[in-house]
């Protein structure tokens, strides 16, 4: 059941359109952007991941150490390397991200067609705990500013940063919010009573799963009572794990958030959750099917094929903006209905 008007522009935004940032790089894949409104443009905080040219017979790929970027170089036919995955590689029992991600901005005036601005410089992982880059961020618009959760990973972590801004050009960090194993936060936009909630998703594999929390926090900064409200469910599009996507949308029945969920091949859709306006931990109603799923090729084939993800959107009226990356590779534009959504959800 996939209810989304996709734009016929898709994709709005290609690898091609930016020039890499880091001297020596290509551009990848632009994967899922953050998004926010700001002097009445919409801009994207793309997640934009870089690598050396690829030469034949090996593989590299640029880590931070903290004196700037360094690239790391194997051999293909090395029997102590696993590079069956193009996202990860493990080497001598040690694991790799075969691309450096960062976060790197976009504008538009009208919502499809995005042009740079030099006044905005690309972020950058700038400590120990993003030495393998910055990912997947989202940005909470609240009273007082701009929210920007993100992924950070190195080869010890994989934990939840935080900064936030009024400008996108000063910004204060936070550090790390919540930590290994996490990603998938998402901040709600106004309290609940006297208390700041967050979706996130901790990760275990021993027991439990990758299923999806929340918890509150007085500060934004220091978190607790978390709790878990949203698991796994065998034969769904959500069966091998699930995680937020942007901030939930208040509506008159409930927060409305659009969610990720994928299989165990790796096939990633949006699905939607319902959850009581004044105790998030209940949730009130979930899709049984994807709301959104990958069926248009620039959605199934690309650097990792058969993906939607989203962690962005902005609201106007009944329409959701959504803006989501396909295949780990283009930046593309779609519009939901709350009304349709809620509908599909009873």
């Amino acid at each position: 059941m996939d209810i989304a008007k996709r734009d016929s522009l898709n994709p709005v935004l290609r690898p091609r359109d930016f020039r890499p940032a880091i001297e020596g790089m290509e551009i990848a894949c632009l994967l899922n952007p953050g998004v926010f409104k700001i002097n009445g443009r919409t801009g994207l905080l793309i997640r934009v991941a870089e690598r050396p040219t690829q030469q034949t017979g090996k593989i590299s790929f640029p880590i931070y150490t903290g004196d700037g970027f360094k690239v790391l170089e194997f051999n293909q036919d090395d029997p102590e390397l696993d590079a069956s995955d193009p996202r990860v590689i493990k080497y001598k029992g040690k694991d790799y991200l075969t691309t450096l991600s960062y976060l790197r901005f976009a504008f538009s005036d009208d919502g499809v067609h995005f042009y740079e601005n030099p006044d905005y410089p690309p972020i950058f992982g700038s400590r120990p705990s993003e030495s393998f880059g910055i990912e997947d961020c989202r940005v909470a618009t609240m009273d007082d500013g701009y929210y920007l959760t993100f992924t950070e990973v190195s080869p010890v972590a994989v934990g939840v940063g935080m900064m936030h801004t009024t400008d996108f050009k000063n910004f204060v960090h936070e550090g790390m919010i919540f930590p290994p194993h996490n990603k998938d936060c998402a901040f709600f936009e106004e309290k609940i009573g006297d208390k700041y909630y967050a979706f996130h998703r901790p990760s275990s594999p021993e027991l439990g799963g990758n299923y999806m929390w929340i918890a509150e926090s007085p500060d934004r900064v220091h978190w607790g009572r978390h709790t878990c409200v949203a698991t796994t469910r065998e034969g769904h599009f959500d069966s091998a794990r699930l995680g937020a996507g942007a901030s939930p949308i208040k509506t008159a029945d409930g927060w409305l958030e659009i969610y990720h969920g994928a299989t165990a091949e790796n096939r990633y859709c949006l699905g939607a959750m319902l959850l009581d306006l004044s105790n998030p931990t209940h949730v009130l109603a979930r899709s049984e099917e994807p709301i959104m799923e990958p069926v248009a090729p620039y959605e199934q084939t690309g650097f990792f094929g058969n993906v939607v993800f989203s962690n962005g959107q902005i609201i106007d009226g009944d329409t959701i903006h959504i803006y989501y990356g396909a295949s780990d590779e283009v930046i593309c534009k779609a519009e939901l209905s709350i009304a349709e959504i809620l509908r599909s959800l009873k």
